[in-house]
C-alpha cells in the first residue's frame, strides 16, 4: 500500500473553491486579459486565436442566464451532445454556474446509449448536435415530461443566450454563491467494452476540483519553467470522457492555455498549434516513433541501423544516473535524428502527459532522451479521473507514478488495484446497490490489474477480464421513435452473457481483408427447438457483447454457416483508444485489425457452444458501419431485412466461402 505525497503546490487555490465555475470567475477577476483557450481562426488554416478569461466569463454568464430563463433549476441535469469546441466548454461552465449537473455524451453515441442515459438521468434540458440524436430526444420528450427543452446546437448558443438577455447577472451569482463542494457536477458515461449499458458515474464539484488541483501540484513544476502565461496544451481526449474533462479542468486550474477544436488528424493539429504541453494516449507517441522508424527502414538498412543507434543513445542518456560529458556527447551525435521526432510534435513540447499509461518503459525513456519528458498518469472515472502520476525528476519509466496527495493505492491478492481518498466518486447515478458493490471495505475496486513497487510507483498491466451482466432495458430503441420491441427468437435456457472462458488452443492467423475462419468445437446438446430459434439465439448471444451491434447468420443453401457482423461505432472508437491505435485509423481499418478480429473470433467460439455442429459459424466478415433504416437494410422495428442484406453483401458472403475452400 502506498500513500500519496503530502504538500500543497500551485493547485492549492483551486482546491479551496466551492464550485467548478469559480475556476473561471476567479481567474477573470484576477487577470481578465489572461489567455484561457485558443480556437482555430475561421478561414485561416493553421492560425489560432486566444480567448481571454474576462471574455470567456462574460460568455458563460450569458449562457447561464439563458438556462435559468429556460427553467433549469438547481440540481437539474443538462444533456450535452456536441463536438469538442469552445461552445461545449461555455455550456459546461454555464451549467455549473447555475448549480446544474452536466451529462455529457459523445456526439457519435449510439441511439440505444442515448436512450439509456436519458432515461436514467431524466435531464431537464439537452443541447444536441446531429439529426439522428435530435430525433431520439424528440421521441423521448413524449415519454419523459421532465425533458422540457431540446436545443439544436448552433455556434455561439444564440438561442439559449437570447432567452436570458433581459435578466440581470445576479440571478447567476446567487446560484454560484449557493454551490458547495458536495454538490453533484457531472454524470459521466464512460465508453467501455465491459457493458453496453454502462452506469452513470456521479462526480461532485469537490472531487473534480481536488483532482485538478492534485494534477497541477504534480505536473506544475515542469510547466512553471516556461514562465507565466507561456504554457499551452493540446489534448486528444474527448471532453465527454474523464481524461478530456480532467485535462480541461487541470489546464484552467494551472492557467495553461488549452487548444479547442480544429478537427482533422490529431498530429496535424499538434503541428499547427505547437503546444508546450501535449496530453495524449500512448498510441500517439507510439505512432510517431513507428513513423520515424518506418521512414528509416524505407531509406535502407544503414539508415535503420543509425535510427536504432540513436534510440539506444537516447534511452541510455535518460537512464544514466549522472549525465556526464560522454553521455551528453553520445546523445548530441544523434540530435539531428531527435529533431525530426520533436518536429513531428510541433517542436515546442516541454512536457508530454501520457494518459492511461500503457507506454513501454523503453519508449518512455526514448522520448525523455530526445528532450520530451513523458509523465504517465492513470485514473478512472470512479476515482475522479486521476489517482496516480509520475513527475519530471521523480518517475519510473513504464509506470504511472506514485499516488497523488491524499490518495492510497492498494493491490489485492487477486492483483486488482484499489484506491481510496481524494476525488473518489459519489456513486453510480440512481444505483445504490451497484455503488456499494464497487467498494471493498472502503476501497474502490478499479477493475484494473496492477502492482506497487517498494518506492510506491504504481504499474497498471491492463483491465481485468471481468464481464458484467448486460442490464436489459424495458424497451429497445427503434428507428423513428421509442417503443416496445419483442425480442423474438432468443433461445430459452441459453444466457445472453456468461463468464468469459479463456481459449487455450492456438488462434489461427486471420485474413484481415475478407474473413476469418473459426474453429468449431463440439457443442453441448441443445434443447428440442427449431434451427431458426437456435440461430436467433446465437445471434442474440453475440449481440449481447457491447462491441457488436448486429449479426446475420447465413445457413440456407450454403455448405456451412457464416455470419456478417457489424460493430457499434463509439465502442469501435473506444477499442482504438485502449489498444493504442492511431487517431488517423479509419473505422474500416479498425474493423480489419488483427487483434480486433481475434477478439470477435473468441466471441464466436463461445457462441458456437450453443448450437449443433451444422449450425456453428465457421467464417465471418466484420463491417465497421451498422445496417440502417435509411440504407433499406433494417425494418423500422429494428429487425434486419434479411434478403436485402444478403443481396447488398453478396460479394462479401461469397468471399467467406472462397476463403474457406482455399484453405
Amino acid at each position: 500500500m502506498v500513500m500519496g505525497e503530502a504538500g500543497v503546490g500551485r493547485g492549492g487555490w483551486a482546491r479551496g473553491l466551492s464550485g467548478l465555475s469559480d475556476l473561471v470567475y476567479e481567474m477573470a477577476t484576477d487577470d481578465a486579459h489572461a489567455e484561457l483557450f485558443s480556437v482555430p481562426e475561421e478561414g485561416r488554416r493553421g492560425r489560432w486565436s486566444a480567448v481571454s478569461a474576462g471574455a470567456f466569463a462574460t460568455d458563460v454568464t450569458g449562457v447561464a442566464k439563458g438556462l435559468v430563463a429556460a427553467g433549469v433549476g438547481e440540481g437539474d441535469r443538462v444533456l450535452v451532445m456536441c463536438a469538442d469546441h469552445l461552445d461545449w466548454v461555455r455550456l459546461a461552465f454555464a451549467v455549473w454556474s447555475v448549480r446544474g449537473v452536466l451529462v455529457p455524451l459523445p456526439v457519435s453515441a449510439a441511439p440505444e446509449r442515448v436512450v439509456h442515459a436519458v432515461r436514467q438521468t431524466r435531464p431537464a434540458a439537452a443541447v444536441v448536435e446531429g439529426e439522428g440524436s435530435l430525433r431520439v430526444l424528440g421521441a423521448l420528450q413524449r415519454e419523459l415530461p421532465d425533458l422540457g427543452r431540446v436545443w439544436r446546437f448552433e455556434p455561439g448558443l444564440a438561442e439559449i443566450v437570447s432567452l436570458g438577455a433581459y435578466m440581470d447577472a445576479s440571478s447567476v451569482r446567487f446560484r454560484r454563491d449557493a454551490t458547495v463542494p458536495g454538490d453533484m457536477a457531472v454524470v459521466l458515461y464512460p465508453v467501455t467494452t465491459v457493458s453496453r449499458w454502462v452506469r452513470g458515474v456521479a462526480l461532485s464539484h469537490g472531487a473534480l476540483l481536488s483532482g485538478a488541483a492534485d494534477a497541477v501540484d504534480r505536473l506544475g513544476p515542469r510547466v512553471a519553467e516556461l514562465g507565466p502565461g507561456r504554457a499551452s496544451a493540446l489534448s486528444d481526449a474527448a471532453l465527454s470522457q474523464v481524461p478530456g474533462l480532467a485535462t480541461l479542468l487541470a489546464c484552467v486550474a494551472g492557467r495553461v492555455r488549452l487548444g479547442l477544436g480544429g478537427g482533422g488528424r490529431f498530429l496535424d493539429r499538434v503541428r499547427a498549434f505547437r503546444p508546450s504541453v501535449l496530453v495524449c494516449g500512448a498510441g500517439v507517441l507510439e505512432s510517431v516513433f513507428e513513423g520515424e522508424r518506418g521512414s528509416a527502414r524505407s531509406t535502407g538498412w544503414d539508415s535503420l541501423g543509425t535510427f536504432n543507434s540513436a534510440v539506444d543513445a537516447a534511452v541510455q542518456f535518460d537512464r544514466s544516473p549522472k549525465k556526464g560529458a560522454w553521455q551528453r556527447l553520445s546523445r548530441s551525435m544523434y540530435d539531428w535524428q531527435f529533431a525530426k521526432v520533436r518536429e513531428m510534435l510541433g517542436d515546442r513540447v516541454h512536457l508530454a502527459v501520457c494518459w492511461g499509461g500503457g507506454l513501454a518503459a523503453r519508449l518512455d525513456s526514448f522520448y525523455a532522451g530526445v528532450g520530451i519528458p513523458v509523465v504517465q498518469v492513470f485514473g478512472t472515472a470512479e476515482a475522479g479521473g486521476l489517482f496516480a502520476a509520475n513527475a519530471v525528476g521523480a518517475r519510473v519509466p513504464g509506470s504511472v507514478g506514485r499516488a497523488l496527495e491524499g490518495r492510497e493505492v492498494w493491490v489485492s491478492r487477486e492483483g486488482e488495484a484499489h484506491v481510496r481518498g481524494g476525488g473518489v466518486f459519489s456513486g453510480y447515478w440512481g444505483e445504490e446497490s451497484s455503488t456499494a458493490s464497487a467498494f471493498r471495505e472502503g476501497w474502490l475496486a478499479t477493475g484494473f490489474a496492477g502492482s506497487v513497487d517498494g518506492d510506491g510507483f504504481v504499474s497498471v498491466t491492463g483491465r481485468l477480464r471481468v464481464q458484467a451482466a448486460v442490464e436489459e432495458l424495458p424497451v429497445r430503441f427503434r428507428a423513428g421513435g421509442v417503443g416496445p420491441v419483442e425480442e423474438a427468437g432468443v433461445l430459452e435456457g441459453v444466457p445472453l452473457v456468461e463468464e468469459p472462458v479463456e481459449v487455450e488452443r492456438p488462434v489461427p492467423e486471420p485474413d484481415v481483408t475478407v474473413a476469418l475462419p473459426v474453429v468449431v468445437e463440439e457443442p453441448v446438446d441443445p434443447p428440442e427447438v427449431s434451427d431458426a430459434e437456435l440461430v436467433a439465439g446465437f445471434e442474440a448471444r453475440l449481440r449481447s457483447h457491447p462491441l457488436i451491434s448486429q449479426v446475420l447468420v447465413i445457413v440456407e443453401g450454403r455448405p456451412f454457416a457464416s455470419a456478417l457482423i457489424t460493430l457499434v461505432r463509439d465502442q469501435l472508437e473506444y477499442w482504438r483508444l485502449v489498444n493504442g491505435r492511431p487517431l488517423s485509423m479509419a473505422p474500416e481499418e479498425i474493423a480489419g485489425d488483427r487483434d480486433l478480429l481475434r477478439e470477435v473470433q473468441g466471441l464466436v467460439y463461445e457462441a458456437n457452444r450453443s448450437v449443433p455442429r451444422p449450425l456453428a459459424v465457421r467464417s465471418f466478415h466484420v463491417l465497421a458501419e451498422e445496417f440502417t433504416v435509411q440504407s433499406g437494410l433494417v425494418h423500422p422495428s429494428g429487425e434486419l431485412r434479411r434478403e436485402a442484406v444478403l443481396r447488398a453483401f453478396s460479394e462479401e458472403i461469397d468471399g467467406l466461402y472462397r476463403v474457406r475452400r482455399e484453405q
